[in-house]
């Protein structure tokens, strides 16, 4: 009936919906209301144009006064490629997030999917009174809704989870810091975490063999989590926990001097790099992480009371540090995997390094400088880390384990390593505590130890 009634005003019949009980048709413009009347045409709808979910202009950077997101190209990623991080879950392990409306999307949910503390101290809660957990955030997913698009994170519509290890000044323990990345471990796939950001560094140098933290961290690596820690700021001296790490991305600073151009970048002078004491050549590249302007959370932090000039206005802060590097790369990971998600670690951290921009050198800039939109448009699925050897912590009898990328295939390659052990237990790092062979740990889990970010380099 309705096909006959199409040819009769004039129509043609171009192809059928079965599945919906949909005729598309075309009509002269005078029949629709005709046509419309019939007992058996529930409803007409006009065909309307549809675009891809790519588009122009996916975040307004008309007023982005954030030179950082030019100099790494994710304002490119957003508004030619249209990813801005939506659904990845990152994780942040700091001083803790306060909500804000940078972390709230434009119809108004929180950004911040989850928030847990393990942190030492009076300041018992999720919420960061230091000041530097709001700061790496910012960098992470802000959206510069407070500032009208003037400081934008790399990544601005990711999720984020709270993790806080740090106190209000800045500190925490090595056991702080396990029983934060315990709970990403427990929770990664509740919350879609793909992402770890530690923008905090030990106060030891020591082999990445011992150190359960660079344990618990290639754990999360070998279960699809990237790991994105920051160099640390003691140019000239031995690379800390968990820096050390053959496996993560580990990330020194740079000085963009505020303009979009690497012509006048230079290497910041506070970055570390080197050589660990098990031969592992580090940064793995460098990011901006000179004069950055992010997020305050709330006022009163003490790093505002340490440090007043660089208050930006009651809302934004100037802080540098490669704690600040770190969540450059860490957003932009988040990018990749938005556009790409079945992307593992290893092949992450090899396209972000194959497609970093050659500066200065390869001793103090690893591979070079992040190029998020050099990262997203290149295609290569190749793998970083094979060969390397697993921490000594996870070898099975001690005997020595090295990773090759075929252990993909299998998520729980692990239990194979640990023999019977199905790792049930929810603070699976006692087990090191009581292992004869890192039985001296048990004090250092226990005792306060200068994890901390509050060694950034503060640029007067």
């Amino acid at each position: 009936m309705v096909r006959a009634a199409v040819a009769r005003v004039g129509g043609e019949v171009t192809s059928s919906i079965d599945m919906i009980r949909a005729l598309v048709v075309t009509l002269p413009a005078r029949a629709v209301l005709e046509l419309g009347r019939l007992p058996d045409v529930r409803w007409i709808s006009y065909d309307a144009p549809m675009t891809g979910s790519s588009c122009g202009a996916c975040v307004d950077v008309s007023r982005l006064q954030a030179a950082y997101i030019k100099t790494i190209g994710a304002d490119r990623v957003w508004n030619e490629l249209g990813y801005t991080g939506k659904g990845i879950g990152v994780a942040v392990l700091d001083s803790g997030i306060n909500d804000q409306a940078d972390l709230y999307t434009i119809d108004g949910r929180n950004r911040i999917v989850a928030a847990v503390y393990f942190n030492q101290g009076y300041n018992q809660n999720p919420y960061d009174q230091y000041g530097h957990g709001n700061h790496v955030a910012g960098i992470v997913g802000g959206n510069g809704r407070q500032s009208r698009g003037a400081y934008i994170g790399v990544a601005p519509d990711v999720n984020l989870i709270n993790v806080k290890v740090l106190d209000e000044q800045g500190y925490t323990s090595m056991a702080r810091v396990l029983d934060g990345l315990q709970w990403i471990y427990n929770n990664h796939q509740r919350y879609n975490i793909r992402v770890v950001n530690l923008s905090l560094n030990s106060g030891i140098p020591e082999s990445y063999h011992v150190n359960p933290v660079n344990a618990a961290l290639e754990l999360l690596w070998f279960h699809k989590i990237v790991v994105v820690v920051s160099a640390g700021n003691r140019a000239g001296e031995a690379l800390a926990s968990p820096a050390n790490d053959p496996f993560v991305i580990t990330v020194g600073a740079t000085d963009d001097r505020g303009t979009a151009s690497l012509s006048d970048d230079a290497l910041a002078p506070f970055s570390a790099y080197g050589v660990s004491s098990d031969g592992v050549a580090k940064p793995d590249l460098v990011a901006p992480g000179t004069n950055i302007i992010s997020s305050i959370g709330i006022a009163g932090t003490e790093l505002q009371r340490k440090y007043p000039s660089h208050i930006v206005n009651d809302l934004y802060f100037r802080m540098s540090g490669t704690s600040m590097s770190a969540p450059m790369v860490a957003g932009t990971v988040a990018l990749l995997l938005q556009k790409e998600p079945n992307l593992t670690p290893d092949q992450v951290k090899y396209r972000l390094l194959s497609t970093a921009r050659r500066f200065d050198s390869t001793q103090r800039s690893g591979a070079g400088y992040l190029d998020a939109y050099a990262a997203l448009t290149a295609s290569t699925t190749a793998n970083a880390n094979t060969g390397q050897t697993v921490s000594q912590l996870l070898w099975p009898d001690n005997q020595a384990v090295t990773w090759n990328s075929s252990q993909w295939s299998t998520v729980q390659w692990y239990r194979g390593l640990w023999n019977s052990s199905q790792w049930s237990t929810v603070q699976w790092y006692r087990g090191l505590e009581y292992s004869a062979d890192v039985q001296w740990y048990r004090g250092l889990m226990t005792e306060a130890r200068p994890w901390a970010s509050n060694a950034d380099y503060w640029q007067p």
